[in-house]
């Protein structure tokens, strides 16, 4: 079921945004190599109780962390881990979803350890971009097969890298995942239109191989790239306004101003 948010709850969404957006911005001094993957996953959940949030990934259909920790060539949902220590050149991607007094708020980035090879920058840069093409295209009166149509075009047409297919964006609130699904592929002019005060994240996962993954058979949740090329993803919640899509989990307001 899709729900139709007022300015109320949307102000309360942005405040939980808040957090993660302040979580990720404080990660990009303690993500360095030599810490473990652990270190990030207990600052993050620190971080998110001391500004008076819940991590509500703990207990989602038996997750037990406050985040996930994917590192290279996986994907999402890794476990964060104390004996997998990162080391420069690494790419580390966390995600979290916040609720705060019943709002929720989902994020995730990518951090390179140290100094990344030009071809894992690149691979940052653009699913960067293409998260923000997507965002673009979240206007009252688009489909969601806008939002995928233009993510896919500049991620493989345009830059041959492989756009992940099967995890996609969601609605959010008043859980954490909610109707409309939001792929980061699809046909334009085709799908859901969107409508003012639909909250949604885009999250798109890109792989420098082909776009391929596979879950963990032994602990069910990690997704990795098939042919083992690194992966990066960026994600942001946003509401769709008669003023244009709104970032409710910025990191940099001056940057996302017009979104804002």
């Amino acid at each position: 079921m899709i729900t139709i948010k007022s300015e109320r709850e949307i102000e309360g969404m942005r405040k939980s945004g808040a957090i993660i957006a302040g979580m990720h911005k404080e990660l990009r001094n303690i993500i360095k190599p030599g810490i473990s993957t652990w270190e990030i996953e207990e600052f993050g959940r620190k971080y998110i109780e001391d500004h008076g949030g819940r991590a509500a990934q703990i207990g989602f259909e038996g997750f037990e962390f406050a985040t996930t920790v994917s590192v290279n060539d996986e994907v999402a949902h890794a476990f964060p881990r104390k004996e997998l220590i990162l080391k420069d050149g690494d790419l580390v991607k966390v995600d979290t979803v916040v609720d705060l007094d019943g709002y929720y708020s989902d994020s995730a980035w990518s951090y390179a350890v140290g100094e990344v090879s030009p071809e894992v920058q690149k691979l940052m840069d653009v699913t960067f971009k293409a998260l923000y093409i997507g965002i673009e295209q979240a206007q009252v009166g688009n489909r969601i097969g806008d939002i995928g149509a233009a993510i896919n075009k500049y991620v493989e047409d345009e830059n041959g890298f492989g756009n992940v297919r099967e995890y996609i964006g969601h609605g959010i609130q008043p859980t954490m995942h909610e109707e409309p699904a939001v792929p980061h592929y699809g046909k334009a002019g085709h799908g859901l239109r969107l409508k003012p005060g639909m909250t949604i994240t885009i999250e798109p996962m890109v792989n420098m191989g082909g776009w391929e993954v596979e879950t963990s058979e032994e602990d069910g949740w990690t997704v990795t790239t098939m042919d083992g090329s690194v992966s990066a993803q960026y994600e942001h919640t946003i509401a769709i306004t008669n003023d244009g899509p709104k970032i409710l989990t910025s990191q940099e307001p001056e940057f996302d101003k017009k979104y804002l």
